[in-house]
């Protein structure tokens, strides 16, 4: 039996806090499984964008697990990369999903990014692959700093006429990256990277939300209670008409959000 609290709604989005990070990865494992079964029973692919960090670990892990699930119908796509690291690169995010989740359940189709050559020439590319139709399911993480993808602060745009963009990676983000253990100091952090946008994301059918650890309790505060603007990017999840955000009791911090 897995134990959580009975979920409640923030805005338009459900959110459902666990006791620990294995009971939210799988918990949220399961729920992504059952909407990619319930999907796949009316058309035959789903097209399912992916974050990449230390705080998927135990969801993506479960998710691998989940049975019955036909992964050939699934075309499979990052959510940002780094600039200047190719999918072959040990801190890529391409090689976190592959490590983690696409070498082990094979997607019919994984669209990496490589941004090493000309990361405007890739973010073309990369749009107009997401933009050849809908993209079903997007599993996010949320950032220390509230950010969604890499749209920290300082670049999230609501209203964004861009897919994907090449932005610079504020301090408190290239920070993240260091208390997670995918670099060393924050001078080894690359400074820019390519993302998709805030509305590419809202695009989604449904957004399942992963987002564990007390390091996330001020910004899953924000998220949940403050004023929806882009100096906390998460915010605009409340706006969702399908969103479910999984916490932990980590990052959630007790009963200060009651009610």
């Amino acid at each position: 039996m897995l134990s959580h609290r009975r979920p409640f709604v923030a805005g338009k989005m459900t959110v459902t806090v666990c006791k620990d990070r294995s009971t939210l990865g799988r918990l949220a494992a399961k729920a992504v499984a059952e909407e990619m079964r319930a999907l796949l029973i009316n058309q035959p692919a789903i097209r399912m964008v992916f974050a990449a960090a230390p705080s998927q670990n135990e969801f993506l892990a479960a998710l691998g697990q989940e049975a019955d699930i036909d992964w050939r119908c699934v075309t499979a796509f990052q959510m940002d990369e780094y600039v200047g690291l190719t999918p072959l690169d040990e801190a890529s995010f391409a090689h976190y999903l592959n490590l983690h989740l696409f070498a082990s359940v094979e997607p019919g189709e994984v669209h990496r990014m490589n941004a090493v050559s000309s990361p405007e020439r890739e973010c073309e590319r990369y749009a107009n692959l997401i933009s050849e139709a809908p993209i079903d399911i997007v599993c996010l993480g949320i950032g220390e700093n509230g950010h969604l993808a890499f749209n920290d602060p300082a670049v999230a745009d609501f209203s964004d006429p861009l897919v994907m963009k090449q932005v610079t990676l504020d301090a408190e983000c290239r920070l993240q990256q260091v208390h997670d253990g995918c670099f060393p100091t924050v001078e080894d952090v690359p400074s820019t990277a390519l993302t998709l946008t805030i509305p590419t994301l809202m695009s989604a059918r449904r957004i399942f939300g992963v987002v564990p650890g007390e390091t996330k309790r001020v910004a899953v505060g924000k998220t949940l209670h403050a004023a929806i603007a882009p100096d906390c990017p998460a915010t605009v999840l409340r706006e969702h008409a399908n969103c479910h955000l999984f916490l932990d009791e980590g990052s959630y911090g007790g009963e200060e959000h009651a009610g």
